[in-house]
């Protein structure tokens, strides 16, 4: 038991780590939050710092959840709670990260890296229509809100376990509680398109 407790700390911890935030402060000597969107995630990285480091924070943060699910492995086994909820507490580091005042990003490429470890092909499937809305709308953030509401849909219709269809359930409420500004802005028409620029290096309300 309580190697379980102390691998789903590690997993907070490990998620606490903003590597956008990190990235900005090393190249620019800035913080990412205040800059673009605000938001301390791939997509931002991508408008503030340029495609390079985009991409890498996007790997960065997806390792992060595949790592936290494999630490619930080792410790209690493959399809177990503690590996749901090892992934489930790195999602919230990266939202709410420790070293970084709580103050993180909305935690779909971590959710990523979490869902596709736990469940491969039902990710997968939801991944590539999520894709497709992005390439069709340019809208990052649809595309993220209809990742994690298929996911779950994937799950039922592929076959699921408990821990994974509620990892997927719990997931999902995080992310349209985070996008919760970003659907009102979807619904006006007022939504940031991918490759849109920070105006004048300041903030993007």
């Amino acid at each position: 038991m309580a190697l379980e407790i102390v691998v789903i700390v590690i997993s907070y911890l490990l998620g606490s780590i903003s590597f956008s935030v990190l990235l900005a402060r090393l190249l620019k000597g800035i913080d990412i939050r205040q800059y673009g969107s605000g938001n301390a995630g791939a997509t931002n990285t991508l408008r503030v710092l340029g495609t390079g480091p985009a991409i890498l924070v996007l790997v960065l943060d997806v390792l992060k959840g595949i790592v936290a699910v494999w630490l619930g492995v080792w410790a209690a086994g493959w399809g177990s709670g503690v590996a749901a909820a090892c992934g489930i507490a790195a999602i919230i580091g990266h939202n709410w990260p420790l070293y970084f005042h709580f103050k993180g990003g909305k935690g779909i490429a971590t959710t990523i890296g979490v869902m596709a470890t736990l469940a491969f092909f039902p990710a997968l499937y939801a991944g590539i229509i999520a894709i497709l809305s992005i390439v069709i709308t340019r809208y990052v953030s649809l595309g993220s809100l209809l990742y994690v509401a298929l996911t779950p849909v994937f799950l039922l219709i592929t076959g699921f376990t408990y821990p994974v269809l509620w990892t997927s359930l719990v997931i999902a409420v995080f992310a349209f509680w985070r996008h919760r500004t970003n659907i009102i802005k979807i619904a006006q028409r007022r939504e940031n398109k991918i490759g849109s620029k920070p105006k004048g290096g300041k903030r993007v309300v």
